[in-house]
């Protein structure tokens, strides 16, 4: 039977592989004749690494100003902060440079240019939200007034994404945006950057984009290009991804997982994801983990989850991951245990009295919602007892 769908690419002109971030930033720069350029990095990257300056310096008169205020799940009081920056520096082109913090402020704060909104509480009206049957409600969103241009030095993919987490402070629930402009323009690949990205955060983000590959195999509603892209990207981190731990400034192993996070992201916003990703959402919401760490914790057991619903897909994984004869979820926790990355709710910070309200929270996320294997809140509950 025909399943009716569409499929919709990424609004996305190109992407710059290998060529130094510094000279990529310029050609996009003088392609876009653009001439007041905000660049937006984390104060982290800014102060101890030496990424930001010959950039900024490529850009010369051009870059009008430096943005560094950002805070990690995207609190709207970071987006509008960053939004106010924009206008008052009369930005028309925004170069972002970091991992998905800074990549999601920057989506967030488009729609608020593009929507007129200057404050907090106004922000939820542009979110994604789940009908009583589980269905994304996507509202209609302008276009910005300019785009962004992506310098990644995390693999966590939000760079092949307009999709975007914020977080409602007051709800402690992590709402998501999307609109086919507020994603990177351009993405440049420059593998000599991330020399400096922390063990922890590659790694993390790593599993992170496996994540992104095993959910969109995984998907209630798969798709043939996304199952391509992410079973190839499953193959490549399988050969680069412990490289890069072995052999740090190994700069192709690096590149071949930068693009592997490109083949894993085929599938990002365009078919549903699952559990991992949703409850992940709440994770970073109520408890303040990371991304890239939830996925460490929370992917294994998902998959094991699903299995039963997923058992075809799951031996394309195993298969690609080179080991055939094992169950897919055993293929992944091994590599995440191998890269030292944490495997419990307890090694991330998370208590028993965080579980209600991450289920709560979970229950409202269409991630969830669309899991290939429907999940009640108890079922939640259960996974994070699992988990614990």
């Amino acid at each position: 039977m025909i399943r009716p769908r569409t499929f919709h690419n990424l609004d996305l002109a190109r992407v710059h592989i290998g060529i130094p971030a510094h000279e990529a930033a310029l050609l996009e720069a003088d392609t876009r004749q653009a001439s007041r350029i905000v660049v937006v990095a984390p104060k982290v990257i800014v102060d101890q690494t030496p990424i930001v300056t010959p950039i900024i310096e490529a850009l010369g008169d051009k870059c009008a100003g430096l943005f560094t205020d950002l805070v990690d799940h995207v609190p709207r009081s970071a987006v509008i902060a960053l939004a106010d920056y924009l206008r008052e520096t009369k930005a028309d082109l925004v170069v972002t440079i970091g991992g998905g913090t800074p990549m999601d402020t920057v989506k967030v704060a488009l729609i608020c240019l593009a929507e007129n909104i200057a404050a907090a509480n106004e922000i939820g009206r542009a979110a994604v939200s789940v009908d009583a049957n589980g269905n994304r409600v996507v509202p209609d969103v302008a276009d910005p007034p300019f785009r962004q241009i992506v310098i990644p030095t995390t693999l966590s993919g939000a760079e092949f994404s307009d999709l975007a987490g914020c977080v409602d402070t007051e709800t402690q629930v992590k709402q998501l945006f999307t609109s086919p402009k507020i994603g990177s323009a351009s993405v440049i690949l420059d593998p000599a950057l991330c020399v400096h990205t922390p063990d922890q955060l590659w790694f993390s983000t790593g599993v992170r984009a496996i994540d992104h590959a095993v959910e969109s195999i995984c998907s209630s509603s798969p798709e043939p290009l996304a199952d391509a892209g992410a079973l190839h990207a499953l193959r490549l981190f399988g050969q680069s991804l412990q490289r890069t731990k072995e052999e740090p400034h190994n700069l192709e192993a690096r590149l071949d997982c930068q693009t592997a996070v490109w083949l894993a992201c085929t599938g990002l916003n365009r078919t549903p994801y699952g559990a991992s990703h949703g409850i992940g959402h709440q994770l970073g919401a109520v408890a303040n983990v990371p991304h890239g760490l939830t996925s460490c914790v929370m992917l294994p057991h998902v998959m094991r989850y699903n299995a039963r619903a997923t058992e075809e897909r799951q031996a394309w994984i195993a298969d690609a991951m080179g080991a055939p004869d094992k169950p897919a979820s055993e293929i992944v926790a091994e590599l995440i245990a191998s890269l030292g990355m944490p495997t419990t709710l307890r090694d991330v910070g998370v208590k028993e009295e965080h579980f209600d309200a991450i289920a709560d929270g979970a229950m409202l996320n269409a991630f969830v919602r669309a899991n290939v294997r429907p999940l009640e809140r108890k079922d939640i509950i259960s996974l994070l007892e699992r988990a614990y």
